[in-house]
C-alpha cells in the first residue's frame, strides 16, 4: 500500500473517533499512552527527566503533549505544533426536550460558524460528556457516544417553498432543532431525553448534574472519486491537524530540544477560554515544564526567542464552481501538498523568517507546498497561529492540507495530502 494511502486510513480511523472534543482528546491519549507517554496532573508538581515522554489533559478537551530531549538545553528552544480539536456544529441545551405536532425534538444552540444547511437531512448522532453526582459531596464525569443515528433535522419539502433553490434562510432557533422521534400517549413528554441519556450512561436520571452534549454527523469518512482522489468525511477540520499533531510527536527524534503538539478547544468560538490558545495555559504548561527542569527564568525569556510554533489548520483549496472566490495569483490545489497560509492583517502569522524556515525543510524533504493567501476583498477565516503568538511571542507559521465545503457538516479533502503534512510536522520537530 502507497504511504499516503496509509496516512489516509489512519486518518480516517481518527475521523470516526473524533466525535466531540472530549473524544479527540481520548483518543489522542490512548493513543500516546500505546507509545509510552506519561500522563502528568496539571494540579501537582511535575518531576521530569531528559529524554522523558509526556503528555496533560486539560479540562477534557485540550491536551498537551510533547518531548524532553535527552541532550536539551535551553538554547535549542522549543518546537510547538499546534491544532484544535472543536468543530463548527450544534450543542444541545439544557432542558432540551421539545414537543411540536407530535414530534420529539431537542433544543440546540449552534457553535461556531456551521454551513446550517449542510446539516439537514443527515444522520445525527450525539457524543460529549455528561458529570453525574457520585456522592454527596462528589461528582464524576462520565464519557457518553451514543454511535446510532437518533436524530435529523428534514427539510421543508420543495412544494411548500418553491424558492428553496434560490436560497432559503434557516432560523436557528425555529428550524436547526434535530427530530428524534414520535410523542407516544401517555409517555413522560417532560423527560424523555434525560430518560434516555441516564439510560445511555447506565446512571439515575436524579444524578445527572448538567452535560456538554454534541450533536455530530454521523456519516462515515470514505475514500471517494473514480481513481479515490478524495476523502470526504465531516470533521476534516481540524481532525486533520490532530493527526499530525499526535502523528509527529511519536515520531519526533531531536535529542537537543523540546517537541511539543497543543491540541487546543474552542478555536471555532475564538479561543478565549480557559482551555483556548487565547489563554494563559500555554505559559503555565511551559512554565511548569522549566521548573522541572531546573531551568531559570531568564533562561526560560532567552529559550522563547530561539522557538517556533507550526499553528496547523485546515485551509481553502480553490474551487471549480467559483474561481472568482479565489486570489488572482495563489491557488491553491487538493492532492498538491501541505498549504502555508499567509495574510498581511495576520489573521494567519505572517512572517517571511519564520515561513522562510518552513519551505527550507519541504525542499529538504521534497515535501509538495503551495501558498496561499485570500483574494484582497475576501476577509477569510483566521486560526490559533495569530493568538498563541501573540501570547508566547514566538515566531509562527499557519500550515495545513487545502479543503473544499469547509464548515459544511461533510468535508472534502484530497487523498495524498496528510501523507505532506505528517511528514513536514515530523521534520520540523527533527530540524
Amino acid at each position: 500500500m502507497d504511504d499516503y494511502l496509509k496516512a489516509a486510513f489512519n486518518l480516517m480511523i481518527n475521523l470516526k473517533a473524533s466525535v466531540s472534543p472530549f473524544h479527540t482528546v481520548k483518543y489522542a491519549k490512548e493513543w500516546l499512552s500505546e507509545a509510552g507517554f506519561e500522563e502528568l496532573a496539571v494540579q501537582e508538581v511535575w518531576k521530569l527527566e531528559r529524554g522523558g515522554r509526556y503528555y496533560a489533559d486539560i479540562y477534557g478537551t485540550t491536551l498537551f503533549a510533547f518531548c524532553v530531549g535527552e541532550d536539551f538545553t535551553p538554547q535549542e528552544g522549543l518546537r510547538i505544533a499546534t491544532a484544535h480539536t472543536d468543530w463548527p456544529c450544534l450543542r444541545i441545551k439544557p432542558a432540551a426536550e421539545v414537543v411540536k405536532d407530535n414530534y420529539k425534538a431537542l433544543n440546540v444552540e449552534v457553535y461556531g460558524g456551521p454551513i446550517l444547511n449542510t446539516w439537514l437531512d443527515r444522520p445525527l448522532s450525539i457524543a460529549g460528556r455528561v458529570t453525574v453526582k457520585s456522592s454527596e459531596n462528589e461528582t464524576r464525569n462520565v464519557f457518553v457516544d451514543f454511535k446510532r443515528s437518533i436524530l435529523t433535522i428534514p427539510n421543508l419539502a420543495i412544494h411548500m417553498n418553491r424558492d428553496v433553490n434560490k436560497g432559503a434562510e434557516l432560523n436557528k432557533q425555529t428550524h436547526m432543532l434535530p427530530v428524534m422521534g414520535m410523542s407516544c400517549e401517555g409517555e413522560n413528554e417532560k423527560d424523555y431525553f434525560m430518560d434516555m441519556l441516564a439510560k445511555e450512561i447506565n446512571a439515575d436520571k436524579d444524578d445527572i448534574l448538567y452535560y456538554d452534549l454534541y450533536v455530530y454527523n454521523n456519516d462515515a469518512a470514505q475514500l471517494l472519486g473514480a481513481d479515490s482522489d478524495f476523502i470526504s468525511s465531516p470533521r476534516i477540520d481540524n481532525v486533520t491537524g490532530v493527526n499530525a499533531c499526535i502523528n509527529a510527536i511519536i515520531a519526533a527524534a531531536n535529542s537537543k530540544n523540546i517537541s511539543m503538539a497543543v491540541l487546543y478547544d474552542n478555536e471555532e468560538i475564538g479561543s478565549e477560554t480557559k482551555q483556548g490558545a487565547g489563554s494563559a495555559i500555554t505559559e503555565i504548561i511551559i512554565e511548569k515544564i522549566m521548573c522541572a527542569l531546573g531551568i531559570s527564568r531568564e533562561e526560560y525569556l532567552a529559550m522563547i526567542f530561539k522557538s517556533m510554533i507550526l499553528s496547523i489548520d485546515v485551509a481553502h483549496g480553490a474551487h471549480p464552481h467559483y474561481p472568482e472566490k479565489n486570489d488572482i495569483t495563489s491557488k491553491t490545489s487538493l492532492n498538491k501538498g501541505v498549504v502555508i497560509k499567509t495574510n498581511a492583517n495576520q489573521s494567519y502569522a505572517t512572517d517571511a523568517d519564520a515561513i522562510g524556515k518552513i519551505k527550507l525543510i519541504c525542499e529538504r524533504n521534497d515535501i509538495p507546498y503551495q501558498i496561499f493567501t485570500n483574494r484582497s476583498d475576501i476577509r477569510g477565516g483566521s486560526t490559533i497561529g495569530s493568538i498563541v503568538s501573540a501570547f508566547t511571542a514566538m515566531s509562527t507559521v499557519d500550515i495545513g492540507v487545502p479543503i473544499l465545503a469547509m464548515h459544511s457538516a461533510r468535508e472534502l479533502m484530497g487523498v495524498k495530502d496528510m501523507a505532506a503534512l505528517n511528514e513536514l510536522t515530523v521534520d520540523f520537530y527533527n530540524s
